[in-house]
């Protein structure tokens, strides 16, 4: 049986994804995993705090695979892991666009994330550091070229996914989420 805090966590994933933050109460988010708000107080301690955990543990596998991906060098052919990377980024930010749009419409919610980040030395600057780790690595490997320039190569891919994650709002993608994550890593001069 799942813990109250995993009940908590899985009916806060929902609610955001579904409300966004500054349109979600933990009054709602509560309710919806069939607590009150009260019992969602003993485990979280307020509403951005768990938006963040919501991001971490119950978002798509990106970040675990952003920390595991500098060991994986030589594992595999690198075109494969950043396809696979690339994939699981895309829904990373698909499904974070409802919540990362209530950070950043209101200024006082943006400044907790960022101080909440800041105090655990995290932020999204840490997603182009840790692919632009395994870049290296693999280039000290010989499995890219020596002049490729590991920082470009992860602003272009992660970038890439967040703009086809983005436009997916407005439009149907142009192409299913795996075929565009491996067309973008084909394009990457490695």
């Amino acid at each position: 049986m799942a813990s109250t805090r995993e009940l908590i966590l899985d009916a806060a994933a929902r609610v955001l994804r579904e409300r966004g933050l500054a349109n979600a109460t933990t009054k709602e988010i509560a309710r919806a995993a069939g607590f009150s708000e009260a019992t969602l107080y003993k485990h979280f301690r307020d509403k951005l705090e768990l938006m963040v955990v919501v991001l971490h543990e119950r978002g798509p596998q990106f970040i675990p695979m952003l920390m595991t991906l500098p060991a994986r060098a030589g594992t595999a052919p690198v075109r494969e892991l950043l396809s696979e990377l690339a994939a699981v980024c895309i829904t990373f930010y698909r499904d974070g666009f409802p919540m990362f749009a209530s950070i950043f419409s209101d200024p006082a919610i943006l400044a907790a994330h960022r101080a909440h980040l800041s105090a655990r030395d995290l932020g999204p600057h840490r997603a182009n550091e840790g692919l632009a780790a395994y870049l290296r690595a693999e280039q000290s490997l010989g499995n890219i070229a020596a002049d490729a320039d590991p920082e470009a190569i992860a602003g272009l891919l992660l970038g890439a996914c967040f703009q086809h994650a983005f436009t997916s709002f407005f439009a149907p993608a142009p192409r299913e989420d795996k075929a565009a994550a491996a067309a973008f890593v084909a394009g990457l001069r490695l």
